[in-house]
């Protein structure tokens, strides 16, 4: 059986969905792998177009009628949420736009969940892939913005400036997980064959942990940085129980975020 199936090129995505595209021994599936930010996947999932796919957890209530959340395969954990950051000073500007990761992730909800704590009004906001965030943060040209994946470990480095780590700001006043992201599948595939897909996933990631090299070549090459050590740093980070599980506090904290989605 033949399905579509999107993911990013971050190393957490890459690392648990490798042997699953390289293709189980007994596995009913064929793949078509599409690759993209996370904006593009939950805006082609919003569109029908992927029968398996890892979106925003925040985007889920956007798509729940015709896709259900799996429960592994996904991005959920403590410490590792999104960084507010600034090219240029160390005090956040109320007045000035904030750059954030696209319009439907939850870097972006969680970066309104904390102004709207802190500040009156609505903030005023610009959208960008991902990368182009941290790209426009390092030559000045965004003062300030909201960046994910990997450049969390590049950020001091590289001379920028935290302003708030959104990420330990939710787990403060939730006392939840981080729920960044979630595998989703569409509801017209019979339940069987999902439970063969979350069998898959989890042996996949199985496999990922029980090999010596945690950075394979296929990893490497879909990365968006080049240092192995920083790779490695991500992995560690994202990929935790939660994916192979996700488990009673893990859905507590996707309801939480579910709840603040529907009053946003």
């Amino acid at each position: 059986m033949r399905l579509s199936l999107g993911i990013s090129t971050c190393p957490n995505d890459t690392f648990i969905y490798e042997n699953l595209i390289a293709g189980l021994e007994g596995s009913p599936f064929e793949w078509d792998v599409h690759y993209a930010d996370v904006q593009t996947l939950n805006e082609m999932v919003m569109e029908g177009k992927l029968d398996v796919a890892k979106i925003s957890a925040q985007a889920y209530p956007l798509v729940r009628n015709n896709y259900d959340y799996l429960r592994c395969g996904g991005a959920i954990g403590y410490g590792c949420g999104p960084l507010l950051l600034s090219s240029k000073a160390d005090a956040f500007d109320s007045n000035g736009a904030t750059v954030l990761p696209g319009k439907d992730t939850t870097a972006s909800l969680l970066f309104k969940f904390w102004y709207k704590k802190n500040y009156r009004g609505e903030p005023k906001v610009r959208y960008a892939f991902f990368d182009e965030v941290y790209r426009g943060l390092l030559d000045g040209s965004h003062s300030q913005g909201v960046t994910i994946h990997e450049h969390r470990f590049t950020w001091k480095r590289d001379g920028l400036h935290l302003l708030q780590d959104l990420g330990a700001f939710w787990e403060q006043e939730t006392r939840c997980p981080i729920p960044l992201g979630i595998a989703v599948v569409r509801k017209t595939l019979p339940s069987d064959l999902v439970d063969r897909v979350e069998f898959e996933i989890r042996e996949s990631l199985k496999r990922a942990w029980e090999r010596t090299e945690m950075v394979t070549p296929f990893i490497d090459e879909k990365a968006q940085i080049s240092e192995k050590k920083v790779i490695e740093s991500h992995i560690k980070m994202f990929v935790n129980d939660f994916s192979e599980r996700i488990g009673e506090s893990g859905e507590s904290a996707l309801k939480n975020l579910w709840m603040l989605t529907e009053c946003s």
